[in-house]
């Protein structure tokens, strides 16, 4: 019997998914959460706030979203005549399902005063509700551009805290989600990391607990990390995000050494996406993400108003 070879396998895979793309005039981006093998053979990687810019600039015609499911809904929304696709369609974010329509206009009706700032990690539903979209990278940006005091920020509570730190002329009205990665960095696993690592800078995504931002030499998103550890002269640095981060930070800056904190650093829906899954994606065109038109066009306002603060 043959024995399998999974680095053969592998290339056979990347030679069918290149060839692919040539042949449909496709692109494809993938966040810096997904596994090494989808990193290695995307077009584009990055944060949201990167993702959604690259996904208005591409001349492709045919999109394929390496990430979850809200982002390839924004992809989509801000590219009405492309198609999106979204290799696995069970890739969702829990984070964006703890937020509804109705339980936002119901808090919309609390505070009639209020101005409210979604998190891109929300539905196309909740972003049509909402004044303006933010990302980590740009959140306290968008929330200063504001005119009113009130602020509804939804749906992250450990971002919202961070922004009303650094915005404190501002009111931040909370809800009470969380991303469920994040959330299980603790205070603890820091400590040990940084008693293991002395040398090392603490750099936290603002989705974690106030505890563990409290520790952090930097805090950003994973955007302003790459550019934070390239600009650095230190040579180790602990890396508070989901696990993806450390193979791109590696391949970018192969003389430093990067530490997870905790081996739980890890978004199962981020990592559903596999090489498998991408050539099946091009090979029949699925799962094509799709938003009806009425929702689409004031989901879209809330976004452009993001990307065009972004570029001032």
């Amino acid at each position: 019997m043959q024995k399998f070879n999974d680095a053969a396998y592998k290339a056979e895979l990347k030679s069918k998914v290149a060839a692919l793309k040539k042949e449909k005039n496709a692109v494809i981006i993938a966040h810096n959460y997904q596994r090494d093998e989808i990193q290695e053979i995307a077009d584009y990687r990055g944060d949201s706030l990167a993702l959604a810019q690259t996904a208005v600039r591409t001349d492709a015609s045919l999109i394929v979203f390496c990430g979850v499911h809200f982002m390839a809904e924004s992809a989509a929304i801000l590219n009405p005549n492309k198609k999106v696709l979204l290799p696995v369609k069970e890739a969702g974010c829990p984070l964006a399902d703890m937020i509804t329509v109705d339980k936002l206009k119901e808090k919309k009706k609390e505070h009639p005063d209020a101005a409210v700032v979604c998190y891109v990690n929300s539905s196309a539903e909740v972003k049509a509700q909402s004044d303006i979209a933010c990302t980590s990278s740009n959140a306290i940006e968008v929330v200063k551009s504001l005119k009113q005091k009130n602020i509804i920020f939804v749906p992250d509570k450990n971002l919202g805290r961070y922004v009303q730190k650094n915005v404190p002329e501002k009111n931040i009205i909370l809800w009470e989600g969380f991303c469920s990665t994040h959330i299980r960095l603790r205070e603890e696993d820091v400590l040990t990391a940084k008693k293991v690592h002395p040398q090392a800078e603490f750099l936290s995504h603002p989705e974690c607990d106030p505890e563990v931002l409290k520790l952090a030499d930097v805090v950003c998103s994973t955007g302003g990390m790459f550019k934070y550890v390239e600009k650095s002269e230190k040579k180790e640095f602990i890396i508070g995000t989901e696990s993806g981060m450390i193979y791109a930070l590696i391949r970018e800056n192969p003389d430093k050494k990067f530490y997870l904190p905790t081996q739980h650093l890890i978004c199962a829906n981020m990592k559903l996406t596999t090489l498998g899954w991408v050539l099946h994606s091009l090979e029949n065109e699925v799962y094509e993400v799709k938003v009806s038109e009425d929702i689409a066009k004031k989901a879209r306002k809330s976004l452009e108003k993001m990307l065009d603060l972004s570029k001032k």
